[in-house]
């Protein structure tokens, strides 16, 4: 009996080090969740923006409105017949002119 319990503190004692010094022990598990976490919270942005690009290629695709938009936007074009107001702020006005 006295050797059958010496025999389970020595396996709990190998249990108890590989748990907290051996491979794979505790503190790396912690770290490594930690790690999961903050992957999966970037993997859910990059789907949410995934989403949003999809939707947007399936707007370009389906209609003009969006077309027209984007030119708008980033190539400064104006429809025909438009007439193109620039709008200077009012901090270039207090400035005095230097030709």
């Amino acid at each position: 009996m006295k050797q059958l319990i010496l025999l389970m503190i020595g396996l709990l004692a190998v249990l108890q080090y590989r748990l907290w010094q051996g491979d794979n022990n505790f503190s790396e598990y912690v770290l490594l969740q930690t790690q999961i976490e903050a992957q999966q919270q970037s993997n859910q942005k990059l789907v949410a923006r995934n989403q949003i690009l999809k939707e947007e290629i399936i707007d370009l695709l389906s209609g003009t409105e969006a077309i027209e938009e984007r030119a708008r936007n980033e190539l400064g074009m104006v429809k025909e017949g438009e007439t193109f107001y620039r709008v200077i702020s009012t901090e270039s006005r207090d400035q005095p002119f230097n030709p």
